[in-house]
């Protein structure tokens, strides 16, 4: 039995929440919430994680208690902005932090992040001696997020695996060009991810711009992707599709 299978009938896991299918090491453990198994009601059923979209926060802390029941401790909630800053869980204390992503290489410590359309990144080297995950909206990722988390690894590229979690899907990403330009303008090959849709509108690829970000670090054992967040309405939050909408948790850490 694999441990993906081990983790999906660990007491607390729901069996519709996903748990990555990639070679990380047996010490590496990972898994993404979805809607299911939370308590929250109405645009917000059942499963969000965020106290700050408008929830009830009672509901919103007993599902924070259910996704903990999974985790071997309570995950840092950090102030995402859309940023690259990179939270070192191994050193940090204190209040809420502001960052956009988190590393840690000591057991037990769980590196988290709540997205609901950005693509959630998870990282790990290949001995299992460290883990982060980055939350990679547009705006972070064109600023440098997953390369910050990348080097935050303190492993060679070669020696990173990524996998890419639910995200909105190139079908339904409408952008303008400003987005297109944030990105053609660093590297001419992500062209490739933007097509043209009505006038002055592009169809952006959120996993094929990660994907080219990973690929000129050297990170080459890249995996996850294709969801979509906008699109598969019973199973993921879209705050594109509901402005109104909860937040799904994204998780990582070492056993």
């Amino acid at each position: 039995m694999s441990w993906q299978q081990r983790m999906r009938e660990r007491r607390g896991v729901h069996p519709d929440w996903l748990v990555p299918d990639w070679p990380a090491p047996a010490r590496v453990r990972a898994f993404v919430t979805t809607r299911a198994g939370g308590v929250s009601r109405g645009a917000y059923s059942t499963m969000n994680l965020s106290a700050t979209n408008g929830d009830e926060p009672m509901d919103v802390a007993r599902n924070r208690a259910i996704a903990c029941e999974a985790l071997p401790a309570m995950p840092v909630w950090m102030r995402q902005v859309h940023g690259t800053d990179v939270l070192d869980l191994d050193r940090w204390s204190g209040d809420r932090p502001t960052a956009d992503a988190a590393v840690a290489s000591l057991q037990g410590k769980v590196c988290g992040v709540l997205t609901a359309d950005c693509l959630p990144l998870l990282l790990c080297d290949t001995e299992g001696n460290r883990v982060a995950v980055a939350h990679a909206g547009w705006r972070g990722l064109a600023a440098g997020v997953i390369e910050r988390a990348v080097a935050a690894l303190e492993a060679p590229p070669g020696e990173v695996l990524a996998w890419m979690g639910p995200a909105i899907g190139p079908r339904a990403f409408e952008v303008g060009p400003d987005v297109r330009e944030a990105f053609v303008s660093r590297d001419a090959r992500a062209q490739s991810a933007f097509a043209p849709h009505v006038p002055g509108k592009f169809m952006a690829d959120l996993y094929a711009l990660t994907r080219q970000r990973l690929e000129a670090m050297g990170v080459t054992s890249i995996h996850g992707g294709g969801f979509c967040t906008y699109t598969e309405t019973e199973r993921f939050f879209s705050y594109r599709r509901e402005k109104m909408s909860g937040r799904l948790g994204t998780f990582i850490w070492l056993a």
